[in-house]
């Protein structure tokens, strides 16, 4: 009996939210654009460099920075090294496990780092201390405390103010040793501004910020990372079914527009 109702009940509640979708409405009352409330904190965390904890509904992520001094890889000796890692930590949802990140870790961790990198956000020149040899190393760490959907969003705006939130320390060469002045700190070198807006394709209709249970039932998945110009930095696509050409114009039409909202979310300054 308790199979057959573990069976039952995703296909009421697919039908139930299809249902709403074709007369227009969502479950929690949200327009198809509307995001559910979002919270940003930034300098959160003491013993990281840069930090930011972010809210979109019941989802929840903190975000570290932390950089540290190392060695540039040798096809791009003139740059520093930008690098994301993702954990989904068992206690946010009853499937996320402890142990080797599972794929959709490694999705979340690509496609923030993607959004980040090819947007150009951190001036990686500037991180450059001694070429081929010394540059600032900087590493974002991404902790999924509430999972209810839509993480790719989440990520990217809190990276993005963790970057912006970020300080490191001024470092020199000094009798070619490089000398690291700890007192004084600097913010992170940041040129562009990036964030990421998710859209599930239920029914045939694009629905932005999907919380869980509409990502359990929708037919595909697009994110879209774009700047604060409106060009596009990043794209990723989910789900079992095809998106068609014109559904994904639509969406970054969309985007275009709402990504200008999600702006107002980040901090005014790099500090």
């Amino acid at each position: 009996m308790v199979i057959k109702m573990v069976k039952i009940i995703p296909e009421i509640i697919k039908e139930s939210l299809t249902n709403l979708v074709k007369s227009g409405e969502r479950s929690d009352g949200r327009t198809f654009d509307e995001y559910r409330d979002i919270v940003l904190e930034t300098g959160i965390i003491d013993k990281a460099e840069g930090s930011a904890r972010v809210k979109i509904g019941k989802t929840q992520i903190m975000v570290g920075a932390k950089p540290q001094l190392g060695e540039p890889f040798s096809d791009t000796p003139n740059v520093g090294v930008l690098m994301t890692n993702s954990e989904l930590i068992p206690m946010a949802a009853p499937d996320f496990e402890s142990g080797p990140p599972d794929e959709r870790s490694v999705e979340l961790s690509r496609v923030t780092d993607r959004c980040m990198r090819e947007a150009g956000v951190v001036d990686l020149e500037k991180l450059c201390i001694v070429e081929g040899k010394k540059v600032w190393m900087v590493f974002l760490d991404i902790h999924i405390l509430d999972y209810d959907g839509n993480l790719m969003d989440a990520a990217v705006l809190g990276s993005m103010a963790a970057l912006m939130n970020t300080k490191i320390p001024e470092a020199k060469l000094e009798n070619d040793e490089v000398v690291v002045d700890h007192e004084k700190l600097v913010p992170l070198p940041i040129k562009e501004k990036a964030l990421m807006c998710t859209f599930a394709k239920i029914d045939g209709e694009l629905i932005v910020d999907p919380q869980l249970e509409e990502e359990q039932v929708m037919e595909a998945r697009i994110s879209i990372g774009m700047r604060a110009d409106g060009s596009i930095c990043a794209m990723q696509k989910g789900g079992m079914k095809p998106l068609n050409k014109d559904e994904i114009l639509k969406a970054v039409q969309r985007t275009s527009e709402i990504t200008k909202k999600l702006m107002e979310h980040l901090p005014q300054n790099n500090h």
